[in-house]
């Protein structure tokens, strides 16, 4: 998710909050009977519960999201490093091959 992304979540998340807390006001200063007064603010209640409830599952695909490109990056980071050991390790047996060869062939031209 991009920037745009948080951007927009957070202008929503505070149009949300707004909305509520309007619809609130409205509530507690419209002339209502005590049982309907209650049964709004149970609906009301509710509507603001699940919001929060949707709120806290986007926030936690998206830290799972964020973990699991972490955990990807680690890994080829430690694919990475053991690449290089291998090239590393196969770069010292050529060098090593190529003394030997190096040695032997001047062996061979002293005797």
């Amino acid at each position: 998710m991009g920037s745009s992304g948080v951007h927009e979540s957070g202008n929503f998340s505070v149009f949300m909050a707004g909305a509520l807390l309007g619809a609130g006001v409205a509530l507690l200063l419209a002339p209502q009977s005590g049982s309907q007064m209650r049964g709004l603010l149970r609906d009301y209640a509710a509507r603001a519960k699940d919001e929060f409830d949707e709120a806290v599952d986007r926030g936690s695909e998206v830290w799972d999201r964020a973990t699991e490109r972490g955990e990807e990056f680690v890994e080829k980071g430690k694919e990475s490093l053991r690449e290089s050991a291998r090239q590393a390790k196969g770069f010292a047996e050529a060098g090593r091959t190529a003394v030997n060869d190096t040695k032997d062939e001047l062996a061979s031209q002293q005797r």
